[in-house]
C-alpha cells in the first residue's frame, strides 16, 4: 500500500487576505492538493477568495473544488459529505498533501471538524495538522475596538439561531456576549435585547475585516433589513471590568 499523504485544517481567517498567518500562506503553497470548499457547486467560495491571492499560480498543484450544502438536514449533509471525503481520500491515499481550507478558524464551527472526525476512522494512518485562524469573536471586537474580557468578565459565544430561548438567562450570566449569524433573527434579538435592558449595549457588525464592512449600534433600525449571513452582535455590558484600574472589587468567592 502506497505512503499517505498528510491532512491540513488550514484556517483563513475572517475575510482579508492580509490576515492569513504565514504558517497558512507556507502550507497553502507547498501542499500537492488544496481543498476549495463551496456551499453549491459552481458558487464562489469565500475561503478561496481570501486565499487566492497569497497562494501563486502552481501547474503542479490540484485545486479541488467540493460541495458543501449550507443546511442543517443530515439527510443532505452525510451524503455531500461522504462524496467530498471519498475525493480527498483519493489523493491522500496517492500519497500528496492535502490542504482543506476554511474560513475562520478550522476547529470553530468549521466543516473542517467533521472531515477531521471521518479521518480518524478513514484513514487512521494518516498525519493531521491544524492550522489556527483568525476567528470572527476575535475579529468583530477589533474592528469596533472593544475589548473582549478583562478582569473577572465572563464571556460566551453563541450562535444566534440556536436556542434564543436560553437567551435572557445566557446575557444574565455573562458580560460579554458574542452571537453569531443574527441575519434570521434580528427582530426577536433586539425585543431580548431590549427586555432585558441591554440594547445600548450591543454593536452589529457584518463582514468583519471584508470588503463592504459595516457597523451600528442602533439595532432597532436594521432589525427588519435583510441581515448578512457574515454577521455578528457583541453584547458588552462592561459592569465588571476594571479590577486593576480599581473600579471593580474582584471577588474572593471559589
Amino acid at each position: 500500500m502506497s505512503q499517505f499523504g498528510k491532512l491540513y485544517g488550514v484556517g483563513v481567517g475572517t475575510g482579508s487576505p492580509d490576515l492569513m498567518t504565514l504558517r497558512a500562506v507556507n502550507v497553502l503553497r507547498e501542499v500537492d492538493v488544496i481543498v476549495i470548499p463551496q456551499s453549491k457547486k459552481g458558487r464562489k467560495s469565500v475561503a478561496w477568495r481570501i486565499t487566492e491571492p497569497n497562494v501563486v499560480k502552481n501547474d503542479a498543484q490540484e485545486r479541488l473544488f467540493l460541495t458543501f450544502p449550507m443546511t442543517k438536514d443530515p439527510e443532505i449533509l452525510k451524503p455531500a459529505w461522504d462524496i467530498a471525503f471519498t475525493e480527498i481520500g483519493k489523493r491522500l491515499e496517492e500519497g500528496k498533501n492535502v490542504a482543506f481550507i476554511t474560513e475562520g478558524d478550522p476547529l470553530f464551527f468549521s466543516t473542517y471538524i467533521y472531515l477531521h472526525k471521518a479521518a480518524q476512522k478513514r484513514w487512521p494512518e494518516v498525519e493531521t495538522e491544524i492550522v489556527p485562524a483568525v476567528s470572527s469573536f476575535t475579529a468583530v471586537p477589533s474592528v469596533i475596538q472593544q475589548p473582549i474580557a478583562d478582569g473577572q468578565e465572563r464571556v460566551a459565544v453563541v450562535p444566534a439561531s440556536y436556542g434564543l430561548d436560553t437567551l435572557p438567562q445566557i446575557l444574565q450570566l455573562f458580560d460579554t456576549v458574542l452571537l453569531m449569524k443574527v441575519s434570521s433573527i434580528m427582530p426577536r434579538l433586539v425585543e431580548i435585547l431590549k427586555n432585558e435592558g441591554l440594547l445600548d449595549c450591543a454593536t452589529y457588525v457584518s463582514k468583519a475585516t471584508m470588503d463592504f464592512q459595516m457597523t451600528t449600534t442602533d439595532l432597532e433600525a436594521i432589525k427588519n433589513d435583510k441581515c448578512d449571513y457574515f454577521s455578528m452582535v457583541m453584547v458588552k455590558k462592561q459592569d465588571r471590568n476594571g479590577i486593576l484600574e480599581g473600579r471593580f472589587k474582584e471577588s474572593t468567592e471559589s
